[in-house]
C-alpha cells in the first residue's frame, strides 16, 4: 500500500488544498492529511476546527476517488510524522518559485534525517496558484469576498471569525 503524507497548517483548507488533495489521490493508496499543530504560526483557528474543516472538505473527494484519506494533527518533525503514518511519499503542493526555494531545503534536510522518504511536488492548478490561506484570511478580516478561494463552508466559518460588532 502507498502512503501519502501531504503536511499543512490548513488554516484555513483552501481550494488550492483541495485540489493538491484530489491529484494526490491518484498516487497513493492512502493520503494522511497531516494538520500541523505549530504554535509559532498563531492559528487563527483551532486545531480541532482545522481537522474538522478537513475532514468535512474531504469527504467529496473520497466520494469521488473511492480513495482513502485520514487526516492526522502531528506537532513533531515531518520526517518523524511521515514514519508514524507510515509514508513513504510526502506531498508537497507548489504555487510559485518562492515555494521551491523553501520546499528544496526541507526536502534537503528530510532526506538527511531518512532517504527512504521521497517528496513529489505537485503544482498547483493555474487557477488555484494565487490562493494562500494567508491572504484568504486578510481578505475576509478586511469584509472582502473569498467565495472564489474557498468553499462556502470555509468561508462561512471565516466570516464567523470576523463579526464585526
Amino acid at each position: 500500500m502507498r502512503i501519502g503524507l501531504y503536511p499543512g497548517t490548513f488554516d484555513p483548507i483552501t481550494l488550492g488544498h483541495t485540489d493538491i488533495i484530489q491529484r494526490a489521490m491518484a498516487l497513493v493508496d492512502r493520503l494522511v492529511i497531516g494538520v500541523a499543530i505549530n504554535r509559532d504560526k498563531g492559528p487563527l483557528f483551532s486545531l480541532e476546527e482545522r481537522v474538522a474543516m478537513v475532514e468535512a472538505e474531504c469527504g467529496p473527494i473520497i466520494a469521488k476517488t473511492g480513495g482513502e484519506i485520514v487526516v492526522h494533527p502531528f506537532e513533531n518533525l515531518l520526517i518523524d510524522c511521515a514514519r508514524d503514518v507510515g509514508a513513504s511519499v510526502i506531498v508537497r503542493g507548489l504555487r510559485a518559485v518562492a515555494d521551491f526555494e523553501y520546499e528544496f531545503q526541507m526536502v534537503g534536510m528530510n532526506r538527511a534525517m531518512d532517504d527512504s522518504v521521497e517528496t513529489v511536488f505537485l503544482m498547483a492548478d493555474a487557477r488555484r496558484q494565487a490562493i494562500a490561506s494567508k491572504l484568504v484570511k486578510e481578505i475576509a478580516r478586511l469584509g472582502g469576498d473569498v467565495s472564489k478561494f474557498v468553499t462556502p463552508d470555509v468561508r462561512s466559518a471565516l466570516y464567523g471569525k470576523f463579526v464585526r460588532a
